[in-house]
């Protein structure tokens, strides 16, 4: 058998080698590799490449072309149903295609010329080696042209104001290249910025330019404003461009978009005038007319602008209970005045949902598993207020000897019921405030009841935060404006407490009653956009900040409360956090291919307890390895510091931290089908800002922490069903903090029996 193995090995290369070039025919050549050059170090070569009209087959981490081989080890026979799939799990060889190749000669020589090379060549050469062929594409730019003077043709006072009173948003400079793109930007920008003061009817196709190029490789640029062509009685007059005010609003509430026959998709049961709104209800009036008016930005008397519809969109895309929102608009002629009535079509959605949740659990061998339910009512009280109540159910048989309980069980009950508010809610505040903010309000309160055979234990919370995005939701932002929660014990077994090393404070405050009152804003910032396109990089950064415990302190102060034994302040009886909290992770992603790319990832935190605590809660500490963090441990097994944890079962509390620190580089290559495979190099480790007994060795020091980050590397496993991502990683320690000397490059010595972790994860990593 082992020598099997050494021949498959060997015969691997030959049968890939094969398979890459059996299906192309005789006198064709299997495109096998693309090459763009450029003698202008100002024009990159990669940018030239994304106008090449024929790639050769994708190639897995940039090395092997999977997809094709296994096309390649199909046979000819399609009936069988093995070839079939092979096929279509596959793909078949790129061959090369001649005239393709002449297409991205000519569209690399075009792009060249739109940049201001108009005097560029591209040659084409190609090298053929057995059936497989190489395209080069070889591209001299010559001497550019650029702009030499710039007018501007506006025979419309009014305009020629608005495009030329801001000079520093002009795209056209003097000395720039003469680059076509962004000419053609300088178009879209001069029609947005008139289409947002009210010019309804204009489009970038009214501007034009003229260019003078008989100078050496200088350009006399002219851009012209063309009036409206309208034809009058068979001949051809032009009017001036104008604005146009609103003139009525129209809330449309029962739009069928599906109806064949355009005059039955929507029918007017209720006429309803609010505010200088018309508000068409059908047979359901679903939605507050409130509602309505308070997302809206068009209003009548306005002059038109693409800013206040795109906002409206933005508005009501956010009311849960909407299936289908559109806005049009229709010229009408009021009183000798050219204005626009505004039509909103709205079609409801389904208020109600119920969803089912099943899990399996196993924990050292001890098998669970969990039922959750969720109800949600998109419009409980018909302003698309959603109102989401979702019960959880788990249990898992526990083994082992519990204070003498044996084999008992562990079983969880949790609830939890909140409303979400379409606005910003906050008494005193004007509702021009609140529409401008555009937040939606969420209030919420939970409980939890765990039960195990040492105790039984309560956790029960409320909050109310805020959410809203800006910059076309490229920024997020969330407000913890108060969160708190509080964790009760009813119950324990004799002496469970006092069982506790006193001199354990991470232990012991993990199950003392406790109570958390803190505040939390997070910000989010993408350069990924809906509306974007072709974006090869793309970066995300979160940042969150925490309080907790300050406004409870300054209370007590005040008031002059007493100290308790353990020289605390308290709250109602139980003692509260007090801490600072901050965290921050940042992601960037290059995208080489639409299926290669790299994901780099950093990410640090740091919390501090101050005034009435002396160590935080452990629900806020942090800790690593995990699905999310150094892959090669299991979850809260890594660290702090150098501290090793024996036992897993007894250990995992002092396995926490204060500060964290996470670096990650993960290689992404889509194969087949859904799959797509992952190699990665994960480094980091947690740490505490304090001295604690029962953390050797965890504390954090400037001068050596980077010799004490963990690494690992690895192998993932995903499946994309562009809803969610199924992902499996096989994480593999490299360097282990917790051992001495050169032992700590476990890479060394490689036991994959104990240096192996698998993780099963929904989503990427990061």
């Amino acid at each position: 058998m082992k020598y099997s193995f050494k021949l498959l090995w060997l015969l691997l290369p030959f049968l890939f080698a094969c398979s890459a070039t059996k299906y192309v025919g005789e006198n064709e050549y299997l495109l096998d590799k693309v090459i763009v050059e450029t003698d202008n170090k100002d024009v990159k070569a990669n940018e030239l490449k994304a106008y090449v009209r024929q790639e050769p087959n994708h190639k897995a981490f940039g090395l092997v072309r999977f997809p094709l081989h296994l096309y390649g080890l199909s046979g000819r026979d399609s009936t069988k149903w093995y070839n079939r799939w092979l096929r279509k799990a596959g793909n078949p060889p790129v061959i090369y295609s001649e005239s393709m190749t002449e297409r991205s000669r000519r569209e690399i020589q075009k792009a060249l010329s739109n940049k201001g090379y108009m005097g560029a060549s591209v040659s084409v050469d190609t090298i053929t080696k057995k059936k497989k062929i190489i395209v080069k594409y070889t591209a001299v730019t010559g001497e550019p042209y650029h702009i030499d003077g710039i007018s501007y043709n506006i025979p419309n006072d009014t305009i020629r104001r608005i495009v030329l009173q801001d000079t520093a948003a002009l795209l056209l400079k003097n000395g720039a290249l003469f680059d076509r793109n962004v000419l053609e930007n300088e178009r879209q920008r001069i029609s947005t910025l008139l289409r947002n003061r009210g010019y309804y009817a204009f489009n970038k196709e009214y501007i034009t330019y003229t260019a003078d190029t008989t100078r050496s490789h200088k350009v006399n640029l002219e851009l012209n404003l063309m009036p409206i062509p309208v034809e009058t009685g068979g001949q051809l007059v032009y009017e001036k461009h104008k604005t146009y005010r609103i003139n009525q609003v129209y809330f449309i509430t029962n739009y069928d978009p599906m109806s064949t026959e355009s005059d039955k998709r929507f029918e007017v049961r209720d006429t309803v005038d609010y505010k200088g709104y018309k508000i068409l209800y059908g047979d359901n009036r679903f939605i507050k007319k409130s509602t309505l008016v308070n997302n809206c930005y068009i209003e009548s008397g306005q002059l038109f602008s693409n800013r206040m519809v795109d906002n409206t969109y933005s508005a009501f895309s956010r009311l849960r209970i909407l299936k289908y929102v559109n806005i049009r608009f229709a010229p009408v002629n009021v009183e000798g005045e050219e204005m626009l009535n505004c039509y909103i079509l709205l079609t409801e959605g389904k208020p109600q949902t119920i969803s089912v949740d099943l899990e399996g659990t196993n924990s050292a061998g001890d098998f669970g598993f969990a039922v959750g339910l969720t109800h949600q009512h998109r419009n409980i009280f018909k302003g698309s207020e959603t109102w989401s109540t979702k019960f959880r159910m788990a249990y898992e048989s526990l083994s082992g000897n519990f204070g003498g309980i044996i084999n008992d069980n562990y079983t969880e009950l949790s609830a939890e019921t909140g409303v979400t508010y379409p606005q910003f809610l906050f008494p005193f505040l004007h509702s021009s405030v609140k529409k401008r903010l555009r937040a939606t309000t969420e209030f919420s309160i939970n409980a939890n009841l765990q039960r195990r055979p040492e105790y039984t234990r309560v956790i029960a919370g409320a909050g109310w935060r805020y959410k809203w995005n800006t910059r076309r939701s490229r920024y997020r932002h969330t407000l913890d404006l108060v969160d708190v929660s509080y964790v009760y014990l009813p119950k324990t077994i004799d002496g469970f407490i006092e069982s506790i090393d006193p001199d354990n404070p991470l232990l012991r405050y993990s199950y003392e009653n406790h109570f958390i009152m803190r505040s939390t804003y997070a910000f989010y910032r993408t350069n990924l956009n809906s509306s974007a396109k072709n974006i090869y990089n793309v970066y995300t950064l979160r940042a969150v900040g925490e309080i907790a415990g300050n406004l409870l302190y300054g209370l007590s102060k005040l008031t002059g409360q007493k100290r308790g034994a353990d020289m605390d302040y308290s709250f109602l009886g139980i003692r509260y956090a007090q801490y600072a909290k901050a965290d921050m992770d940042y992601s960037y992603t290059f995208r080489f291919t639409e299926k290669n790319s790299l994901a780099l990832h950093v990410g640090a935190g740091v919390a501090v307890p101050y005034g009435n605590s002396e160590i935080l809660p452990f629900e806020k500490r942090y800790f690593s390895g995990g699905a999310n963090s150094v892959r090669g441990w299991s979850v809260r097994t890594l660290g702090p510091g150098t501290y090793r944890g024996e036992n897993a079962l007894t250990d995992f509390m002092n396995q926490c931290g204060d500060i964290r620190f996470d670096l990650n580089a993960e290689y992404r290559s889509k194969i087949i089908w859904k799959l797509e495979l992952a190699a990665f190099i994960d480094a980091g480790n947690i740490w505490t800002i304090r001295s604690y007994p029962q953390q050797p060795g965890g504390v954090f020091k400037l001068k050596s922490f980077y010799k004490e980050l963990a690494m690992a590397y690895g192998l993932g496993a995903r499946l994309d069903f562009n809803y969610f991502i199924l992902r499996f990683d096989l994480g593999i320690k490299a360097y282990d903090p917790s051992l001495f000397g050169s032992k700590r490059w476990v890479i060394a010595n490689q036991n994959l029996r104990q240096d192996a972790t698998l993780h099963f994860a929904v989503g990427y990593p990061f």
